[in-house]
């Protein structure tokens, strides 16, 4: 039986959403047309190539051969078109893209709004998450491209380097006139920290900050949402460790006090696809405007104001 690029599309868009009702509005089907695009694959293979529970969907092992190998297909065949297109002088298609809070926050919008101006046809998916699922995704081709945290060990993929992104302590305004130079490990492991939650790439660096420090981190707090933590933060509850681009604003309005790390701490962003991905157009054209960005020297950030009037000296966080 010759399997039909349209249903092995359908049946990787349930897949990715877990969902017969949720694929047929992506590919702008009838629910019914998509349950025939199912029950036509079954029937052709004689197997079945998902579970349903309930309203929920998954692939069966065979559904998972079937798209491992068929994705690959599906792949070659959207390059092919985008090439086509290419040659009447249009990038168009889809580019699914994953990455980090931080990244898809302050890195990647005004890459990506040059990119639409310049290939308006061009469709950008984002997903975000923490590293491992989102690698995960890259490796098994439900995402095209990603930017993450570094390091990213895998043979499927090809790695380059993004983004180098310095680590700060983030405390509320100052009540008193004194603040520290810098933050050793020793100085925030007396205090009770607010953190990023576990599993994340991002507390694995600040983790590993401590333990080469040798001390232990007293964290009253974790959570996964970056705003949350400088939220709290500014309420008194406690210091935390961030991005240095996600509090740029905080600090020149005076709402956070931003101070550097001693040893300073940075973490890496790297650039990574499937080492097998065909590179259509549109796929290419966001590597080059990613890469350009790379490239890039950082400007240097400087160290929020220090209070008027006195030097600085040692103190532990307010």
């Amino acid at each position: 039986m010759a399997v039909s690029p349209a249903h092995l599309r359908t049946l990787h868009e349930i897949a990715r959403l877990g969902s017969f009702s949720r694929a047929a509005d992506s590919l702008h089907l009838s629910q019914p047309a998509v349950s025939l695009h199912v029950r036509q694959l079954e029937d052709g293979l004689g197997l079945p190539l998902l579970e349903r529970m309930g309203r929920r969907a998954a692939l069966t092992r065979a559904g998972a051969v079937l798209l491992e190998h068929g994705g690959r297909a599906l792949d070659a065949l959207e390059a092919a078109a985008a090439r086509v297109r290419a040659l009447r002088g249009v990038v168009a298609g889809r580019v699914r893209v994953g990455t980090g809070a931080t990244a898809s926050i302050y890195l990647l919008p005004p890459i990506l709004r040059r990119l639409r101006a310049r290939y308006p046809d061009l469709e950008l998916v984002i997903v975000t998450g923490n590293t491992p699922e989102i690698a995960k995704a890259v490796a098994e081709n439900a995402l095209d491209v990603a930017v993450v945290t570094l390091p990213v060990r895998s043979r499927q993929l090809v790695v380059t380097p993004f983004y180098t992104d310095r680590l700060v302590a983030i405390a509320p305004p100052a009540r008193r006139r004194r603040r520290p130079r810098a933050f050793t490990p020793g100085h925030l492991a007396r205090e009770p920290l607010i953190l990023y939650e576990r599993g994340g790439t991002i507390r694995q660096v600040i983790e590993g900050w401590f333990r080469r420090g040798r001390v232990t981190p007293r964290v009253a707090m974790e959570l996964g949402n970056g705003e949350a933590i400088k939220e709290l933060v500014s309420a008194g509850l406690g210091p935390s460790i961030t991005s240095a681009i996600s509090v740029r604003a905080e600090a020149r309005a005076g709402t956070l006090r931003v101070i550097p790390l001693s040893p300073p701490l940075v973490r890496r962003l790297g650039i990574i696809r499937r080492r097998d991905k065909p590179l259509s157009p549109p796929l290419q054209a966001l590597l080059q405007a990613l890469q350009r960005r790379a490239r890039r020297r950082p400007a240097r950030e400087r160290p929020a104001k220090l209070a008027r009037g006195r030097r600085p000296s040692r103190a532990k966080a307010g």
